[in-house]
């Protein structure tokens, strides 16, 4: 199943809801696009949606950021941007945050798509060529679910 939105900012909280609620038990999320196009900013409305309190931030330098849902449940963050070689994410044991059951939301998946179990989904971002800056709809954001 394949959803597409045309979002900017305001829409981002009801976005990440209802991505969330059309995957179902699937809790790997992989944000494609390219530097500035917002896979950080969605993530921390995916964050906010599940209850989180905390800032959300890049983990471009740790590669894994973790926080608390509202019901204290771990959410990880990945950036894996910097990562020179997959045996990185073997160095950081990435089974056992992908395959744990709680939510993973990873920037940069390319470097990593070998090892993304087939019910990730795939949040691809694409930035609106002459979007209308007035209702800032600057963003296309589709959606690939496992069918």
């Amino acid at each position: 199943m394949v959803s597409v939105y045309e979002a900017g900012l305001s829409d981002l909280p009801s976005v990440a809801a209802s991505i969330l609620r059309l995957a179902g038990p699937s809790r790997l999320f992989a944000f494609y696009g390219c530097m500035g196009a917002g896979k950080t900013t969605l993530i921390a409305h995916f964050a906010k949606a599940l209850g989180c309190t905390d800032h959300i931030h890049s983990p471009t330098f740790g590669l894994v950021n973790e926080y608390l849902s509202g019901h204290g449940d771990p959410l990880y963050h990945f950036d894996f941007y910097r990562i020179e070689n997959i045996e990185e994410a073997y160095d950081i044991g990435y089974e056992t945050y992908f395959f744990s059951g709680d939510y993973c939301f990873l920037e940069w998946p390319e470097r990593v798509e070998a090892l993304l179990p087939d019910d990730t989904v795939k949040v691809r971002l694409n930035e609106i060529e002459d979007g209308e800056v007035k209702n800032r709809k600057n963003r296309k954001i589709i959606v690939e679910y496992l069918s």
